[in-house]
């Protein structure tokens, strides 16, 4: 394997992968360390992704927005209908679907709201709006249940106007309730405020680890009092598992990663990037938060014992002043680097991030940082790596190189060498990308015929895709052909294209555009 592009390894040791192939794109960003890539996508390719081969095939319509990214479950067998490739869409309007991948027939289609019920408001916020329903990306487990499972997490409000978040395991045969589910979610820690179902939203990717499920929360505009919350649940009972309050004796501190998931390490290791809040800058004796508040924290979190705790974390040395000017560091999304070796030949272990200060983070995963009242005491530090303010910066990584679209600037590639990120950019493209950005994907048949995918925020919405050895040089994008040919439908924040089996599925305002190889279905 060479050491610096992880290529061998981007399953990164645990039992569940995201290659697009074999079992299928499961995951946000294809796997639990958030890469972004499928490395098993032999179909498209440089040559032929053009606008005389490539483009439109067809548009599926669903009853709500589909702020999710679709999964794709590759060769499942369904009643009456043989084996098919099978893509998972979840929409606002507490829907799950299921479509044959290849033709976009309707398989399955259940909602998620009990007799009496409707999916949430917006809660006076426009962050998620007109409705909440499912909004974080769900998370497919095949070896659960006779057939699989897909766990999801929805928002739903009852006829007495109480507010409700569940958490959902449905059949991947016929979109059933398993294993006893929903569960209603609740949680208490310590003396905080117990968590409110109204005062949340799931945006943040649900995460499976090792048989756990991890669930994250977000506010609603800063509204109210809120705190960081992380719960696991067992992805065999539903069941508790245990719960972790970030921000227990303050405030705020939520996690939403404009959508990105949690990213896991090879040990199982946990990694979020939290909102603004509360940081206690008094440190106890093992250089922690005193009171145990992470506002505007790297954090790496571990079960010991059944029970989460903060690991390890990194602070920078101005958070006050980024706190007072709203500068979140989770706007952005982690991503677990595989193994790289330095100048010395040491092995590396790294995580990578950036939110809207600007900066890209890279951190030890065996020695973050801490935080420390003068400096930045890390692994490696790119400041102002962006230059808009209310970055939203979610990167993709493939063979060397990461990649990064944020709000009204290019899409750059940045390469390792030795274990370090070069911080003059390897190539660009010349266009910039609208509000909030973009989150790359990237196709390629292992380290050949790499190509990253982009969506451009716009009515209509645009998808680029570039070469991923040179993002300077793009290939095709879907304003190109005549006539609107390609177009899909209106753009969505924070969407993330999925590529399986020689197709990009891209969700928008109400529905999912596929696009592929013209004149193939």
């Amino acid at each position: 394997m060479d050491a610096s592009s992880g290529v061998g390894d981007h399953c990164l040791g645990l039992e569940r992968c995201g290659e697009c192939y074999g079992t299928g794109c499961l995951d946000w960003h294809n796997d639990v360390a958030r890469t972004g890539q499928n490395l098993g996508e032999s179909v498209l390719t440089p040559a032929n992704v053009n606008t005389r081969r490539f483009g439109k095939l067809f548009v599926i319509a669903v009853d709500g927005k589909v702020d999710a990214e679709p999964l794709y479950v590759h060769g499942l067998p369904m009643p009456n209908r043989g084996t098919r490739n099978v893509l998972f869409v979840a929409t606002e309007h507490d829907s799950v679907y299921t479509f044959d991948a290849d033709s976009g027939q309707e398989l399955w289609h259940v909602r998620l709201v009990r007799d009496g019920e409707t999916t949430s408001d917006n809660r006076n916020c426009g962050q998620i709006t007109p409705e909440i329903g499912i909004t974080a990306t769900p998370v497919i487990d095949r070896q659960q249940g006779p057939h699989g499972i897909l766990y999801a997490a929805a928002m739903s409000k009852d006829a007495q106007g109480r507010y409700r978040q569940r958490l959902h395991a449905l059949d991947l045969q016929s979109g059933a309730e398993q294993l006893g589910g929903p569960v209603e979610i609740t949680a208490t820690y310590a003396d905080a405020p117990a968590f409110e179902p109204k005062q949340y939203a799931e945006r943040a990717a649900l995460l499976l680890v090792n048989g756990t499920l991890y669930l994250t929360w977000t506010s609603h505009c800063d509204i109210g009092r809120y705190n960081g919350w992380v719960m696991a649940y067992d992805a065999r009972t539903l069941k508790q598992r245990s719960v972790l309050n970030l921000t227990p004796s303050g405030e705020e501190g939520a996690i939403w990663q404009s959508g990105a998931g949690p990213a896991a390490d090879p040990q199982g290791n946990i990694y979020v990037m939290m909102g603004n809040g509360d940081f206690d800058t008094s440190l106890d004796a093992r250089g922690f938060p005193a009171r145990g508040n992470f506002g505007n924290s790297f954090v790496k979190i571990s079960e010991v014992k059944g029970r989460l705790q903060v690991a390890d974390y990194f602070t920078m040395f101005n958070v006050q002043s980024e706190n007072d000017g709203d500068g979140d560091l989770g706007s952005g999304g982690p991503l677990v680097l595989p193994e790289m070796r330095d100048v010395g030949e040491t092995a590396r272990h790294l995580v990578v991030g950036a939110g809207k200060d600007l900066n890209i983070y890279l951190l030890d995963r065996d020695a973050m940082g801490k935080f420390h009242a003068n400096r930045n005491t890390i692994y490696q530090e790119l400041p102002k790596a962006f230059k808009h303010n209310f970055a939203r910066p979610i990167p993709a990584y493939f063979n060397g190189s990461l990649y990064y679209a944020s709000t009204k600037d290019p899409l750059r590639q940045y390469r390792f060498r030795n274990a370090q990120l070069l911080p003059t950019p390897a190539s660009q493209t010349s266009m910039n990308f609208v509000y909030p950005g973009a989150s790359p994907s990237i196709s390629a048949n292992r380290t050949r015929d790499g190509i990253v995918w982009v969506l451009e925020n716009k009515e209509p919405a645009v998808l680029h895709a570039y070469d991923a050895n040179d993002v300077s040089h793009e290939l095709y994008d879907s304003d190109q052909a005549w006539f609107g040919r390609d177009h899909f439908g209106a753009g969505n924040k924070f969407i993330t294209p999925m590529i399986a089996n020689g197709k990009v599925y891209l969700g928008t305002r109400d529905g999912v555009g596929v696009l592929g190889l013209l004149g193939k279905k």
